[in-house]
């Protein structure tokens, strides 16, 4: 569905990035890209596949707050900004601003979390290629078996 491109500090996962379609697949030559590589593969056959690999997200603590929060979120679920900022103690702007600055996007389902009325936002963007990556997400974690 999407291009990724990953970085590690270390053994751990720090970074994912959406790169551009056009972007040349590159097969991973050591065996964290593998071990990535196949629980990806996991999570397109299966989107209630949970990850099963060694991430570290760095953020500031209220970041590392509300994307904890996220992964709270069951896969083919998603919950809306003013209901998770209700939660954490918090305001729906902030839960926006700490979705948008997740540094590992699809492991830490920052995804699930939609507008009171729409999708909302995704990657600090608000329409063209970020949305349409989420609405795919939402919908394929939708088929979950």
């Amino acid at each position: 569905m999407c291009r990724l491109g990953a970085c590690f500090t270390g053994e751990a996962l720090t970074r994912l990035d959406f790169l551009p379609a056009g972007t040349p697949t590159i097969h991973p030559d050591d065996e964290r890209g593998r071990h990535l590589a196949r629980e990806f593969a996991a999570y397109w056959d299966n989107p209630g596949h949970p990850f099963d690999l060694l991430f570290v997200p760095f953020g500031t603590p209220f970041q590392l707050r509300v994307w904890h929060g996220l992964m709270r979120i069951p896969a083919g679920q998603s919950v809306t900004y003013g209901a998770l900022a209700q939660r954490l103690g918090t305001a729906a702007r902030a839960v926006g601003q700490a979705c948008g600055a997740n540094p590992l996007p699809i492991v830490i389902p920052c995804h699930r979390v939609v507008a009171a009325h729409g999708l909302g936002g995704f990657m600090h963007a608000s329409s063209g290629a970020p949305l349409d990556v989420k609405t795919w997400l939402l919908a394929h974690e939708r088929h979950t078996d």
